[in-house]
């Protein structure tokens, strides 16, 4: 009998040792296939280019190829809705912004809830907006914009890449602080809309300074202003829009990793690790501020914070603003 008891014993601390050896030798296998990194936004915009770069870094460092699936529509929803229910397992990331953090206010019906459908895991970068018109609208500074627009209440309007994405929302933040009325034109993702911005068909567009600079340098859109506290490094000679007269504005566009809850947290630190790594090479930080991007480097526990804190910023703007989804 207590040999038998004995045995047992033994066999039961076996398995709990082969499980707890099993378990960090999971953590440092990952990843041992190919890793989805999905994006629920079209391509060619500053999310989709971020995510191919990120991706391409990640495959080289980490040894398996991270893939970006892009998969747009409905304010980035669809895609997003999709990366929620797929395995937690590590091997579907969410490529995210604040458009994110915006549509938990602004889209309250949404079939998920992003601080309890995703974990974070790690932030990429940010970048300042510019305020551009295409050539046909008189107005070449913010404050002939701004008079124009008080005396043709309507007449103008503004692009975006969808309900609650940056672009919309800066347009929403300045029509509610320069007091002016201004028809918002969204589509399914930044390409169409700044298309239609360079075309002459829509009127106006706050877009990231990353894709953008090179179209005002070529003189086919004007820029009226930034949308940072301070002017941007790459467009020095474009005034802020505090500068131009709608004080303490302030609007950015940044960019991070998610992914489903339940992930496990080994999966995720080494993920964090592996882009705040990124993140902080020097080519990669010369880089990206030539282009108007600065890189963001959290653990998840301080990202987990700086979302909630966004949520939270962007609720109250909503509310004050009255912003609405068209």
């Amino acid at each position: 009998m207590h040999r038998q008891k004995f045995i047992r014993t033994a066999l039961t601390a076996i398995g709990l040792l082969s499980v707890l050896a099993q378990a960090p030798a999971s953590a440092q296998a990952y990843p041992s296939r190919a890793v989805k990194i999905v994006v629920p936004f079209a391509v060619g915009g500053p999310a989709d280019v971020y995510a191919r770069f990120i991706a391409q870094r990640l495959s080289d460092s980490m040894g398996q190829s991270f893939v970006v699936d892009n998969k747009p529509g409905a304010g980035s929803v669809i895609g997003t809705d999709l990366a929620a229910k797929s395995p937690a397992d590590g091997y579907t990331l969410l490529l995210m912004s604040n458009t994110h953090t915006v549509n938990e206010t602004l889209i309250p019906t949404k079939p998920f809830v992003l601080m309890r459908d995703f974990v974070a895991v790690a932030p990429i970068n940010y970048s300042d907006l510019v305020l551009v018109a295409n050539p046909k609208v008189t107005a070449n500074n913010l404050k002939d914009l701004i008079a124009y627009a008080k005396a043709n209440p309507g007449k103008l309007n503004y692009a975006s890449s969808g309900p609650g994405t940056p672009y919309h929302m800066a347009g929403e933040l300045f029509k509610s602080m320069a007091d002016i009325n201004a028809v918002h034109v969204p589509y399914k993702g930044s390409s169409g809309a700044r298309t239609d911005v360079i075309g002459g068909q829509v009127d106006l567009m706050f877009d990231a300074v990353t894709t953008m600079t090179e179209q005002v340098r070529g003189g086919k859109v004007k820029a009226l202003a930034t949308s940072g506290l301070k002017r941007s490094d790459v467009m020095p000679e474009v005034p802020t829009l505090t500068e131009a007269g709608v004080t303490g504005y302030e609007a950015t566009i940044w960019l991070g990793l998610m992914a489903p809850t339940g992930t496990p947290k080994a999966v995720v630190d080494k993920l964090n690790e592996a882009v705040s790594k990124i993140a902080s090479q020097a080519d990669v930080k010369a880089a990206w501020t030539k282009q108007g991007a600065a890189p963001m480097v959290m653990n998840p526990t301080v990202f987990d914070k700086y979302m909630r804190d966004d949520i939270t910023k962007w609720a109250g703007v909503i509310k004050k603003a009255n912003i609405k989804l068209d």
